[in-house]
């Protein structure tokens, strides 16, 4: 072959593998539709979507932009811990003493170190001082002390995000944090008022102006004012009668406080008696342990993150694998060069990538499309990709996905992690065809419109599950090789 054949052949080649470049970065119509009724422009968006397997996407519009995930940074942090600690793996809160115990009493201080454990909801902190009162102490005559050093963490103002420092997604992570740091308000109609108290028996004072209303439930928590004056939580607004009675969570107090008075009011209801203070400070050298108390296993505790995408608790993994690759005391500097380690060590680092706090909680996290369905077909090889790909809620089924395209054809067809700021609307993880074949989706958008998005992600997932086998293995053969040069 003459070298004018060969490159007239390698031209050809060349000018067939960007037409077809080009074609995989054509969105499909009713997803540029959709955001074209959103009023946003497709240069704000970022999508992947490639068959778990194959190396040729089947679709790349605007995968390498830098953009920023929300709460779809979840995906990194839990499938890093995963694959760092392994699904079996446990958190530890220890318990201490100092002093004597006779008679059942303890004439010295009892220390609660925390561990870590994001998962210490109420009902365990009630389950791990019950298993102190098993081991014989009805009553503490000395101080409770509580241990945080674990992480080294500076003080931060719960409004600073978003000037909504109540709201649970706000709180702050801590080592020893119990129920999320949150307290729980019941509320429930009483005549023509409105009865309010707080889980805890020694809570904050509470102000109730709260009115009794006729309007309908939905959007109640909307109807409420909500406000900490000192020691003082004031409520005023309306609260529908027809809700009957609801529970609001509330991020009312520092995470050493909530333990605080979360313990009184379970030892209380244990029986247990206790006369002291309650302060913070590491254990003496005198201490010795009483017993450990273990948080469920990882696999369960990453299933709680993504699922309802809670943030303190992917802060708080976010922490423990600092402190886990670089030693304790665990700070956001130590996580992020954990975590920027394991990527590169895993061939997934991207100059995009930005890390802050790992929960997509951020205005200065980002990530590319591209990277996340690296991520993702990533995680499909690795031996802890069952407990991570069922930690994802199912579309139409559970968690945040539980009111999406339920009903339809779709429905339990998708396992997808979303992520939502003020100008962003994202979604990504796994789904299945029509036609039994396994895919990953990513879809990115970051635009002041970004909250009409919902019609363009569900458009996308209804061609990524209608997808057919349209493609003979010698086509698809022929693809492969052609993306390879």
């Amino acid at each position: 072959m003459s070298l004018a054949s060969r490159s007239l052949r390698y031209f050809l080649g060349l000018a067939a593998l960007l037409a077809w470049r080009a074609a995989l970065a054509v969105l499909p119509a009713p997803v540029a539709q959709a955001l074209e009724q959103a009023g946003i422009p497709d240069s704000h968006v970022g999508v992947m979507v490639t068959e778990i397997g194959k190396p040729v996407p089947l679709l790349a519009h605007g995968e390498a932009r830098s953009l920023n995930p929300a709460s779809v940074m979840k995906l990194l942090t839990t499938l890093a811990a995963l694959d760092m600690l392994g699904p079996a793996h446990t958190f530890k809160t220890r318990v201490w003493l100092e002093g004597e115990v006779r008679d059942g009493v303890l004439t010295g201080n009892l220390i609660l170190q925390g561990g870590g454990d994001p998962a210490l909801t109420q009902e365990r902190l009630w389950l791990l001082l019950r298993e102190i009162r098993a081991r014989g102490i009805r009553e503490i005559r000395g101080d409770v002390i509580l241990d945080n050093t674990l992480y080294e963490l500076e003080a931060a103002d719960p409004a600073a995000f978003d000037q909504a420092p109540l709201r649970p997604y706000n709180a702050q992570p801590a080592a020893l944090l119990a129920n999320y740091n949150t307290l729980n308000l019941r509320l429930s109609p009483q005549g023509r008022g409105v009865l309010a108290r707080l889980d805890a028996d020694d809570a904050t004072l509470l102000v109730n102006r709260l009115e009794s209303s006729d309007s309908p439930c939905n959007g109640w928590r909307e109807q409420l004012s909500a406000q900490m004056d000192e020691n003082r939580l004031l409520l005023a607004g309306r609260y529908p009668a027809t809700c009957g009675e609801q529970v609001h969570p509330l991020n009312l107090l520092p995470p050493e406080a909530t333990v605080a008075v979360l313990f009184r009011t379970l030892w209380k209801e244990l029986g247990g008696r206790h006369d002291g203070g309650i302060r913070t400070c590491p254990p003496g050298p005198s201490a010795r342990l009483l017993l450990e108390f273990e948080s469920p296993p990882l696999a369960l505790i990453v299933r709680d993150i993504n699922k309802y995408s809670n943030n303190v608790m992917a802060k708080m993994l976010f922490l423990n694998l600092g402190a886990h690759a670089l030693g304790a005391p665990a700070t956001w500097s130590k996580s992020v060069r954990a975590l920027r380690g394991w990527l590169a060590d895993n061939s997934l680092m991207s100059d995009e990538i930005v890390l802050e706090n790992g929960s997509g909680l951020s205005r200065i996290e980002r990530i590319s499309a591209a990277s996340l369905a690296r991520l993702l077909a990533f995680a499909a090889n690795r031996p802890a990709y069952y407990d991570f790909a069922a930690s994802l809620p199912a579309i139409g089924l559970e968690g945040t996905q539980k009111g999406r395209l339920n009903g339809s054809p779709n429905t339990g067809r998708a396992w997808l992690k979303s992520g939502s700021l003020n100008g962003a609307r994202n979604l990504a993880g796994y789904a299945l065809g029509s036609d039994g074949r396994r895919f990953i989706l990513v879809m990115l958008v970051n635009h002041r419109n970004a909250a009409a998005a919902g019609k363009a992600h569900e458009a996308l997932l209804a061609w990524t599950t209608g997808l057919a086998a349209e493609r003979t293995p010698a086509e698809a053969r022929t693809r492969e090789l052609e993306f390879k040069q």
